[in-house]
């Protein structure tokens, strides 16, 4: 099993930045598939970004271009940064952990961008 604690959402402006943190534990974080979703209200959760145990990343389109997903596996820690946000970006961000068929969910962070 693996705990995830997310941190770093906020009201921001657009155009600004954020930098979301995810901190696992319970259990070795480098086998883990990492990830980061995300909820809008009235709608499905979405995958945003994902980075393998190799460091290999992958990102929803409407995101690409703008959010980085990095790891540290000596911290045990997954980051999102997030640049150049607008409205469609506000949401509340899950951090992810897949290993297998499991999957494991931090309690989320919200992120709202607005004027």
């Amino acid at each position: 099993q693996v705990q995830l604690v997310e941190s770093g959402g906020g009201l921001v402006q657009p155009g600004g930045s954020l930098r979301l943190s995810c901190a696992a534990s319970g259990s070795i974080f480098s086998f883990y598939v990492m990830g980061w979703y995300r909820q809008a209200p009235g709608k499905q959760r979405e995958l945003v970004a994902t980075i393998s145990t190799l460091g290999s990343t992958n990102y929803t389109d409407s995101v690409k271009g703008r959010f980085t997903i990095s790891r540290d596996n000596a911290q045990n820690t997954v980051y999102l940064q997030m640049n150049s946000l607008n409205p469609e970006d506000t949401a509340v961000y899950y951090c992810n952990a897949h290993i297998a068929t499991k999957h494991y969910w931090g309690q989320g962070t919200q992120v709202t961008v607005s004027s």
